[in-house]
């Protein structure tokens, strides 16, 4: 998951960390070189997920609250227990008005 700086600012303040010290523990440059994600997991599973739960889940980043619902990749279904559903064109709206706040 790609970061931007306000993301890495909540999560750490989030976790009690310095962002330079959640930048080193949790995040990786991304393949184009062009900024931070989140690492992963050795099974590449997402480094915050707990179980079934994501463990920064109130400050979680934008691309997370997302998916799947508005982006996803071919065969998310088989690697992921996130569940996609269908929404209406006003409550769609309506989400994409949440995560841009």
């Amino acid at each position: 998951m790609r970061l931007d700086d306000g993301e890495i600012a909540r999560i750490s303040a989030f976790l009690g960390l310095s962002e330079v010290e959640f930048i080193q523990k949790y995040t990786r440059v991304t393949q184009d070189r062009r900024g931070l994600a989140l690492e992963d997991k050795p099974n590449g599973e997402c480094v915050f997920l707990d179980g079934k739960d994501c463990s920064v889940q109130p400050v979680k980043p934008r691309q997370c609250k997302e998916f799947p619902n508005l982006w996803s990749f071919p065969g998310f279904r088989e690697v992921c227990r996130a569940i996609a559903r269908e929404v209406s064109e006003t409550e769609h709206g309506e989400l994409l008005g949440k995560i841009n706040e």
